[in-house]
């Protein structure tokens, strides 16, 4: 028996940016990451270069800021949950 998804996953198209911008203080630099899955309760996103990250910031993609936590790494990639 297959359950239905109980959130609709977005993937980002040519309308909207794929990148997002992490923001963690007024005082550091914001970073810019590339977003692999968006969905309401959370993201997938892609880091580039040696960042070293805190485990909660604030995510603006597409003119909409989320405050957010990571919930699991691996290598360059990071998912969060708002």
């Amino acid at each position: 028996m297959m359950h239905p998804r109980r959130f609709a996953r977005v993937r980002p198209t040519g309308r909207n940016s794929d990148v997002v911008k992490l923001i963690f203080d007024p005082k550091v630099p914001v970073i810019d990451c590339k977003v692999i899955d968006y969905s309401p309760g959370g993201a997938c996103l892609e880091i580039w270069g040696q960042t070293k990250l805190p485990n909660r910031f604030e995510l603006l993609y597409s003119g909409t800021k989320k405050r957010c936590r990571v919930v699991w790494s691996a290598g360059r990639r990071l998912g969060l949950a708002f």
